[in-house]
């Protein structure tokens, strides 16, 4: 099965299983790329969030009109900024942000109970390491992989390029299917 992919300077289509890194500087613009990424050729599809609060999350898919429908979020930030927390169909939340072996979880979850073509937007694994750190990040990211290649799901992870070390980018680079890069100027260039 493929999924067609509308961010400029990438392929037309993708393969199911496919990981899509998305490399940016801290201050990029990734919300195009990522509202992209989810409303297009699309039944369901799976925001897990560690920068932001679901509520950011739902306002972000307004802004850019892509169907809240077809939309399941993990929050796993609103608990350390001591928001509110109530789960519903489609908003789940984690204890805590370093919380890494429940986000693989409830991704496992969704992936089981879901049907059709699904997508899952991982921002950030920056932030996945900031809360836990890189090696545990670096494990939760192989899991995630491997059960969208295991559901024939499709996946985009957010790495702030800067905050990590080069070996730990490129590790990164390594890992996933394809890259995409956005540079300060919000230039897009793929590697696939």
């Amino acid at each position: 099965m493929d999924y067609a992919l509308t961010v400029e300077d990438t392929p037309d289509t993708i393969p199911s299983g496919t990981g899509i890194l998305l490399c940016h500087p801290s201050t990029g613009e990734t919300d195009r790329i990522d509202t992209d990424f989810l409303s297009t050729d699309t039944d369901r599809f799976l925001v897990i969030s560690t920068r932001t609060t679901a509520r950011e999350v739902e306002q972000k898919l307004e802004h850019y009109a892509v169907d809240r429908s077809k939309a399941t979020i993990l929050d796993a930030l609103s608990v350390e900024r001591g928001y509110s927390r109530r789960s519903g169909d489609d908003v789940h939340y984690v204890a805590s942000p370093d919380d890494l072996d429940a986000i693989v979880e409830s991704t496992r979850e969704f992936l089981a109970t879901t049907d059709g073509k699904r997508r899952v937007s991982v921002d950030s694994i920056t932030e996945m390491a900031y809360y836990a750190d890189e090696d545990r990040a670096r494990e939760a990211v192989e899991a995630l992989l491997d059960l969208l290649d295991e559901h024939d799901a499709v996946g985009l992870f957010h790495l702030a390029e800067e905050v990590h070390d080069e070996s730990i980018v490129d590790g990164y680079r390594d890992l996933f299917d394809g890259v995409i890069s956005l540079d300060p100027d919000d230039n897009v260039t793929g590697e696939f």
